[in-house]
């Protein structure tokens, strides 16, 4: 098959330049055009020196991208909330994927977007054309002739991938579902702000917008289509003085005559076929040093016996399989190829 031609709009950021890095030793994809408004006019690897004589491609406006002055099969957006959407009609209109890596086209329900983003929908008629997408969850939703995919966030794809065996097989409650999860730098954004300046970021660990963060409904979006009822959850996240990493641990009642062996066996079993979900062995904790920079989400199981409760630990590198690796893991199920083609690239061990 010919290479998929890929535009990224908002290269310079984190998320776009993790799909750069991504794309460039994927064996079916080419990257035909990179955008940015702030650097428009440099190069890209001018801003990301590591990229010298990977990626020399100049930066152009995001509207060339989608206004089909360059060649795309999929664009990429890298963008903050409430800017994907005009673009994504754009493509749309020319029959060209998009991916969303923002909240856009995260929701199935406009009133939950406007309530926890403070905008409505600007094309709402788009909205029927799109998919949101955990691949491990989701992947029968993409078709052929899907144009939308709605990539869904760091946080929640860590949630979802840590509670969903257990959830399925009605093997916890769902009135008391408390999530705790930890986020290296990276997932603010490039943008400095006082909480990820150095001095104030470095050796310190807090916790932040507790029972307000902004994934919180998308993370009961995707608990409850799970367990076929609206399913309400505790979620906090934490700053970590790391680059990359995200660790969730996820508490939730068991179900009476509920063991862990029972659970350990229903993972096994709902995981088992999943190139990217690795189940640590009994005893063992998932660690974010044992994912970076690869698309794995690893899952450790332990039990509170005293309180009966189970307790799920569920890593993810923020950048890939939090926003890039899966982007392109959607990529790849769009356009009929193995999902794990250019993302089989080892975790860095130190």
């Amino acid at each position: 098959m010919d290479k998929i031609k890929c535009g990224i709009i908002g290269a310079t950021g984190y998320a776009g330049a993790e799909i750069v890095r991504l794309l460039i030793s994927h064996p079916l994809a080419e990257i035909a055009a990179v955008s940015s408004v702030s650097y428009e006019g440099m190069k890209l690897s001018e801003i990301w020196p590591a990229l010298s004589g990977l990626c020399d491609l100049p930066l152009i406006s995001g509207d060339d991208i989608t206004d089909g002055k360059t060649e795309c099969d999929v664009v990429f957006a890298a963008l903050p909330a409430g800017v994907s959407e005009e673009m994504a009609e754009k493509c749309v209109k020319r029959g060209i994927l998009f991916i969303d890596m923002g909240a856009d086209f995260r929701f199935s329900d406009a009133a939950t977007y406007e309530k926890w983003y403070g905008k409505p929908f600007a094309y709402p008629g788009i909205h029927k054309d799109s998919v949101y997408c955990i691949p491990e969850l989701h992947r029968d939703r993409i078709t052929p002739d899907t144009l939308i995919i709605g990539n869904p966030g760091c946080y929640p794809t860590s949630v979802a991938l840590g509670i969903m065996p257990a959830i399925k097989h009605g093997l916890i409650g769902t009135d008391r579902i408390i999530i705790d999860s930890k986020s290296g730098v990276t997932g603010a954004g490039r943008k400095l702000t006082q909480d990820t300046h150095f001095p104030d970021n470095n050796e310190s660990f807090n916790a932040y917008k507790a029972g307000s963060h902004r994934h919180t409904p998308e993370i009961e979006q995707t608990v409850s289509e799970l367990a076929g009822h609206e399913v309400k959850v505790t979620f906090v996240p934490h700053l970590l003085p790391v680059n990359r990493g995200i660790l969730s641990t996820i508490y939730a009642d068991m179900k009476p005559g509920t063991s862990l062996d029972d659970v350990y066996s229903a993972y096994s079993e709902a995981y088992k076929n999943e190139f990217f979900v690795r189940l640590e062995p009994k005893g063992s904790y998932a660690n974010i040093r044992n994912v970076r920079r690869s698309n794995f989400c690893d899952i450790s199981l332990h039990s509170d016996e005293h309180t009966g409760t189970l307790i799920v630990t569920s890593c993810i590198d923020n950048m890939v399989k939090g926003a890039a690796g899966q982007a392109i893991q959607n990529m790849n199920i769009r356009f009929g190829i193995p999902e794990n083609t250019g993302l089989t690239d080892a975790p860095t061990m130190f």
